[in-house]
């Protein structure tokens, strides 16, 4: 049975979270195994969860915030766009991509693909 628009609601939320305040472990728990990132589209594919987990180390130590701004779901598929702001020191630093995401039967993140580019970026 797919999972429920319930369950990858609650997973994109958890996602979210953990990129604005969790560890890299913590996102990697969201993601199946053989699940893929690509972010942003166009970047070289993340195929294991070790080359995922490196990914996400070099946001882990950074103080964020992040809000969902709106999220579609249907089928086995969430797409969302939601905002990032990251302090370092003095400035701020926001990017407010559109997530395309699949999911499993148990909600779990099977591939991911972040829309932005460095054009998006706003500092402040």
């Amino acid at each position: 049975m797919p999972a429920s628009p319930e369950s990858i609601r609650n997973t994109v939320e958890a996602y979210i979270k953990s990129v604005a305040t969790g560890t890299a472990d913590d996102i990697l728990a969201l993601y199946a195994d053989g699940a893929t990132v690509e972010d942003p589209v166009g970047t070289p594919v993340r195929t294991t969860r070790e080359s995922i987990r490196e990914f996400y180390q070099v946001i882990e130590p950074l103080e964020q915030e992040a809000e969902l701004v709106t999220l579609r779901i249907a089928a086995n598929t969430a797409a969302f766009h939601f905002r990032l702001i990251t302090k370092m020191g003095d400035q701020t630093l926001e990017i407010a991509p559109i997530d395309v995401m699949e999911f499993d039967d148990d909600g779990k993140i099977v591939s991911m693909r972040a829309v932005w580019s460095q054009e998006d970026m706003i500092t402040g």
